[in-house]
């Protein structure tokens, strides 16, 4: 499945799992799928060159978020999901990837705003750019500040900025930019998290990078467009499990899920799907609470026993 359908999909699954319905939806939550028996653990196997990632806010900065990052971040904007009533999916393109904004913060997450040393969890998302002129004139026609760039060395320049619910972009002026997102985590274990971003999710690992902005060593992880960025500073931080989060689009949700159960790894939210939607997915946990979220469209049925 391809285009806007498969888009809208996905879009519509970030906020609509199983504990989002029950929050928004009279009467109970349709029961969680159990794994198929004939279900084979697997690594993930990936059906969109990129990850998607999300950023959770107070409803009542929509307005200010959506001109900073259509205006100042000058992201590509898409045709946004109106779930409900009261809910809308805001989404923004880059590359084959997208940023959504997702107004309302989820029941039992953890919102801990600040530096990027501040909190373990998802902690800023970096962009690229070819000119700074260009990017800090967009962020003064939008009312924002001028980002104040520094060297970072390797013929880069970069700053740090947040969006207006105070969550940390890092703007990085490279004239080889291409499109895609740099998604930043601070965790407690360093090792404990490289294994589960090379071994669970089966990310591409890179060389160690120094970051001089932040001051950090990165361990940086890709797939595609999209590269996770690790890093520690420090092991008893206060957690960020809900300001922002990973999608990725998969093609075999179940051997996911069922990886998963023989890894003892966290899960967010079972394994399920949406009502009259042809969609399954699963919300599993980082070592550090971190969402990484598996959709699979195009998939509303369970397989059958040695399909």
């Amino acid at each position: 499945m391809h285009g806007p359908f498969k888009t809208a999909l996905v879009a519509i699954s970030l906020l609509m799992a199983p504990a989002a319905i029950a929050q928004t939806s009279p009467g109970p939550a349709a029961a969680p799928e159990a794994a198929p028996e004939a279900a084979t653990p697997e690594k993930p196997r990936f059906t969109q060159d990129s990850m998607n990632v999300y950023r959770r806010f107070e409803p009542g900065l929509t307005p200010r978020m959506v001109t900073f990052y259509g205006e100042a971040l000058g992201l590509k904007p898409l045709q946004p999901i109106q779930l409900n009533a009261s809910q809308q999916m805001i989404l923004f393109g880059i590359g084959t990837g997208q940023i959504k904004l997702a107004a309302g913060l989820k029941e039992g997450r953890l919102h801990h705003v600040g530096s990027p040393a501040d909190a373990t969890g998802i902690r800023l998302f970096a962009l690229r750019y070819p000119d700074e002129a260009a990017l800090t004139a967009r962020f003064k026609a939008a009312g924002f500040p001028a980002p104040a760039f520094k060297d970072m060395g390797g013929g880069l320049r970069g700053a740090l900025v947040s969006d207006p619910a105070g969550f940390g972009i890092q703007l990085v002026i490279d004239p080889q930019a291409r499109p895609g997102v740099d998604v930043g985590i601070n965790v407690s274990d360093i090792e404990r998290s490289r294994a589960f971003y090379r071994s669970f999710v089966g990310l591409e690992e890179l060389p160690s990078v120094e970051d001089r902005l932040l001051g950090v060593t990165k361990y940086p992880f890709r797939h595609g467009e999209t590269t996770i960025s690790l890093w520690s500073a420090g092991k008893d931080l206060p957690a960020d499990t809900g300001s922002a989060g990973i999608q990725y689009v998969i093609g075999n949700v179940d051997g996911v899920n069922a990886a998963a159960m023989r890894d003892k790894v966290t899960v967010e939210e079972p394994l399920g799907g949406l009502p009259n939607f042809s969609i399954r997915f699963v919300w599993l946990n980082d070592p550090d609470g971190v969402t990484n979220y598996f959709a699979q469209p195009g998939a509303n049925e369970r397989p059958a026993a040695g399909r």
